[in-house]
């Protein structure tokens, strides 16, 4: 083993007479150069944690070669050989480097936390929110470096006017960041202390009997998907995905029922709705027969995927109702018509039960004590309400249809 400075002079030598072994410095104890008998060298640093009884360790500094010269790997063993003295392993500090730069990347990192997440609805929400929200704002930051500075600057990204995307994306965060503290990854949320956005004013709009017939006759004029997607969230008052994602395995015509499994649903609960005889006569259009599919889609595009063309959808029937009408129907969205079926069951003095099992409501009645004990599905209750709403939805139908003939204004 030999002893000298190491320099650019001392190392080609020693590379030029095929010297092989190691080259330790006489000024920087721990220092060394590692040279091989194929002519190449490397610099390293010797050390040990724990005093003399304790194993000795090396750790490779780099190559001979930019960025590593005799001066610039004598600066990186200066530095490396402090951390020892501190207590610190440069070996386990380089693998926690390079597990941060991988593995605790905020971007890598989000995608696993997404992965392990239960329930469709909770599940789509998360992932939405980080892709749209925050991997933009803290892309491969390394988790444990992440400060409450980090996760307010994706706030102030955020338009002010968004409140209810703005609690999501902080449920999601102050959930991903529990989860990491739960899995050791960090000590501390960078989220403690920090106050939930203001909750949003729930909306009330509910549409009338003459609006819902209105959307009701028009929606027959739209895309071959959207227009029956809209008839059957106002038959059943079942939510946008979980009607849009149907698959014709998920219906039985026979027993007349809709049903979803926990991982289709947005509470992560399955569900079987009854289906009355306009969600029934509005598939079999569908399916164009009274025989329906066992397989695939009910509403694939042309490529075979889900249809998500909601927002032009919606324009265009916006627009049909207008035209033909003549008079715009009040600012709405699709999410309304679940309401509307709510306040319509509730003027049909249906139970708030039967409306919360309908609607697949876990919260009020399903809530608690008593969700956990009173396991009654409603079925029967709610083959009935809807029946009876199936009849008030027709019969405001057939006034709109009435209203809408020139020759019956006469």
């Amino acid at each position: 083993m030999a002893t000298g400075k190491i320099t650019k002079r001392t190392l080609d030598a020693l590379q030029a007479g095929a010297v092989t072994g190691f080259l330790w410095d006489d000024e920087l104890k721990g220092f060394g150069a590692k040279i091989t008998a194929g002519g190449s060298s490397s610099y390293v640093v010797q050390y040990r944690m724990g005093g003399r009884e304790a194993k000795t360790r090396r750790y490779t500094i780099g190559g001979h070669g930019s960025p590593w010269t005799p001066f610039t790997a004598r600066e990186e063993a200066t530095r490396l050989l402090r951390l020892v003295a501190q207590g610190i392993d440069p070996v386990e500090s380089d693998k926690q480097r390079r597990r941060e730069a991988v593995d605790l990347a905020f971007s890598n990192y989000a995608d696993r936390f997404a992965a392990d997440c239960k329930g469709k609805g909770w599940s789509t929400l998360v992932t939405r929110s980080l892709h749209l929200h925050v991997k933009p704002v803290l892309r491969d930051k390394a988790l444990p470096t992440i400060t409450r500075i980090d996760v307010v600057a994706v706030f102030d990204r955020m338009p002010a006017e968004q409140a209810a995307n703005r609690r999501n994306v902080f449920a999601v965060l102050r959930r991903l960041f529990r989860w990491a503290v739960s899995r050791g990854d960090i000590d501390r949320s960078p989220m403690e202390g920090m106050e939930t956005p203001k909750a949003v004013k729930a909306r009330e709009r509910w549409l009338s009997d003459s609006e819902l017939a209105r959307v009701w006759i028009q929606a027959a004029e739209c895309h071959r998907c959207f227009g029956p997607i809209v008839r059957l969230l106002i038959v059943t008052g079942q939510r946008r995905e979980e009607i849009g994602g149907l698959h014709w395995h998920e219906l039985d015509r026979s027993e007349r029922e809709m049903r979803l499994s926990g991982d289709r649903t947005k509470n992560g609960e399955p569900t079987t709705i009854p289906l009355n005889d306009l969600a029934v006569s509005e598939l079999d259009k569908v399916a164009r027969s009274e025989k329906w599919p066992t397989r695939g889609r009910v509403f694939p595009t042309a490529t075979g995927a889900a249809f998500t063309a909601y927002h032009k959808g919606k324009t265009k029937l916006d627009k049909l109702i207008a035209k033909n009408d003549d008079v715009p129907i009040p600012p709405w969205r699709l999410h309304d018509l679940r309401r509307t079926l709510a306040t319509g069951f509730q003027r049909l003095g249906i139970r708030f039960e039967v409306t919360e099992a309908v609607l697949n409501h876990v919260g009020g009645a399903r809530s608690g004590v008593a969700g956990i004990y009173q396991r009654h599905d409603w079925k029967p209750e709610k083959r009935e309400a809807l029946t009876a709403w199936n009849s008030h939805l027709s019969r405001a139908i057939d006034e709109s249809s009435n209203l809408s003939r020139p020759a019956d204004r006469k």
